[in-house]
């Protein structure tokens, strides 16, 4: 065991863009973090970086046994249980209803739905018992990446959106079992952010550039780390229970 940290925080989808610059924001805010994602060379070297406040746990988000390793983890690095899970890790697809890869379609179900529900279930269930007690004293906090496309339908992402409709509907259905007990539940909706997400997605150079031309200057990582880093930094009793994040220029969606 380390020295204390004022909280600790599980975080999927760590090694890049959102996750990785919300796991930076977290440790220079004195705070302990389980990063998970299934590049384990970049999870060595944020650990390098980041020294004994960091530790990387290596997989997919999906997996219900790496899921299970992050809260272990937590308990041996830091010798207490994790306060703060952000729901992270997801992945993209371009294309319409009609256009859209459904070869590519089960894995992204897989890994943004099924994968953050189950991380939702774990969370929960660990927080739920603890808190009766330690509620309004020190707080608790799941935070869900979700997406300007989860509120307000895209042609060109709409099966990707559909993803993340599934994905609000899982959040506010936690945050009204779980906001009664003292654990805040939190959804965070960004727009355009910089990141490998869109490569992943499969949206063309064209795209990127047209979106960078129409609302740029675009959201980076740390943009919406500092929103996240907002939310879990309120006094237990207040909760910020939705955080939409667009670039200024971005309309819609």
């Amino acid at each position: 065991m380390t020295e204390p940290y004022s909280r600790i925080a599980i975080i999927t989808g760590a090694t890049s863009g959102i996750g990785e610059a919300t796991a930076r924001k977290f440790v220079a805010s004195g705070y302990g973090v389980v990063g998970n994602g299934r590049n384990a060379v970049k999870l060595r070297a944020l650990e390098q970086e980041m020294g004994s406040a960091f530790i990387g746990v290596a997989g997919d988000a999906s997996d219900e046994a790496v899921l299970q390793s992050l809260f272990v983890a937590a308990n041996e690095r830091f010798g207490k249980e994790a306060d703060i899970v952000v729901a992270n890790a997801g992945r993209g697809l371009g294309g319409s209803v009609k256009d859209a890869d459904l070869s590519r379609f089960e894995d992204m179900l897989k890994l943004n739905v099924t994968g953050v529900l189950a991380l939702l279930q774990n969370a929960a269930r660990k927080m739920a018992d603890e808190q009766q007690s330690n509620y309004p004293n020190h707080a608790k906090d799941i935070v869900v990446i979700g997406s300007v496309v989860g509120r307000h339908i895209s042609p060109f992402s709409a099966v990707y959106g559909a993803t993340k409709f599934a994905v609000h509907a899982l959040t506010e259905g936690l945050r009204r079992e779980l906001g009664p007990r003292g654990i805040r539940v939190s959804l965070v909706e960004p727009g355009v952010v910089v990141s490998g997400f869109q490569e992943g997605a499969g949206y063309g150079d064209d795209m990127v550039r047209n979106f960078d031309e129409k609302f740029g200057p675009l959201l980076y990582g740390d943009d919406v780390a500092n929103a996240i880093h907002y939310i879990v930094a309120q006094p237990p009793h207040v909760h910020i229970s939705d955080i939409m994040v667009r670039p200024t220029r971005q309309d819609y969606p």
